[in-house]
């Protein structure tokens, strides 16, 4: 494995390409037994994609336990409920390009399969090219209390090109979020963000921004948008199992000025919002607060 020249470009830059590179040999192009264990018992992951526009979605996958199957060490097979408004499925049946990150909020664990995507209407096979965990960094602790059901019949989606006042109000609340990213020859990639409630700032209703804190020193997720200024975000309201995902365009800030507004930051985002899909009961699922991560900057 190796880095593409926007990830070498963004760890040239924060000064940790020698301490990425070492890095390297953790990203595998098969599925070894302790990611085939860990998905055994998984119910969520993040998906991401591009459409016939270009535009990048982050959407949400929920299933039973082990919904994410491993048949082989290079292919999963992914049986999960999807509410037809999301975008993956027609996504994928013009661009194979996937990305999916397997994430355990209960145990701040997470997985990135990254390749290429086969779908019929009851399941995506995926055949792999990355396969890698990551540290569990800003990954706030939840409790899963609801079983996922095959129906999603109440399910309700609303598409707009700015935030109302609400949207607003539900991503200044949040502590957690997803983003997808796409590098057109490398592929797609689905990441995790956290902190404390407020780092996601709204700007305005059609501009958010928010910070990057010191992580792996990988930089998937800003090689590929510096490349590429296509991203997706997904925002779970986690209690009623609702979703709001974005797509736009996103900036990478290195500003210290700006930086200096944000505690910890060690980057910022600025994101332009291009479409709004909001998402009512997108899971049968919930999930109930545990506790912030203690690495969250103050």
């Amino acid at each position: 494995m190796s880095f593409h020249d926007g990830e070498i470009t963004v760890q040239t830059q924060a000064g940790v390409r020698e301490e990425a590179q070492r890095l390297v040999n953790a990203i595998s192009t098969t599925i070894k037994p302790s990611a085939e264990e860990f998905l055994r018992t998984q119910q969520l992951a993040v998906a991401s994609t591009v459409d016939t526009n270009s535009r990048v979605w982050a959407s949400l996958l929920t299933g039973k336990p082990g919904f994410v199957q491993v048949l082989n060490r290079q292919t999963v097979q992914v049986n999960a409920t999807l509410i037809k408004s999301d975008p993956l499925y027609p996504n994928l049946d013009s661009n194979s390009d996937i990305g999916l990150l397997v994430i355990d909020l209960e145990n701040r664990r997470r997985l990135r399969l990254n390749g290429k995507a086969e779908v019929n209407q009851e399941y995506i096979k995926l055949q792999i090219e990355q396969a890698f965990f990551n540290c569990p960094k800003y990954i706030q602790v939840r409790h899963l209390e609801k079983a996922v059901t095959d129906s999603l019949a109440k399910s309700e989606a609303f598409i707009k090109d700015a935030l109302s006042e609400k949207n607003q109000l539900w991503i200044t609340q949040s502590d957690t979020f997803f983003i997808a990213s796409y590098h057109p020859e490398k592929g797609a990639d689905a990441s995790h963000r956290g902190g404390f409630p407020g780092f996601v700032r709204v700007l305005n209703s059609h501009k958010l921004v928010f910070p990057d804190y010191s992580g792996n020193n990988m930089f998937q997720t800003f090689g590929n948008l510096i490349v590429n200024a296509g991203a997706g975000l997904l925002f779970i309201d986690f209690a009623q199992g609702h979703t709001l995902q974005l797509s736009g365009k996103a900036k990478v800030i290195w500003d210290v000025e700006r930086l200096n507004e944000f505690v910890g930051a060690q980057r910022l985002v600025e994101f332009d919002i291009e479409q709004v899909l909001e998402s009512k009961k997108a899971t049968s699922l919930c999930w109930r607060f545990g506790e912030y991560s203690p690495v969250n900057p103050r």
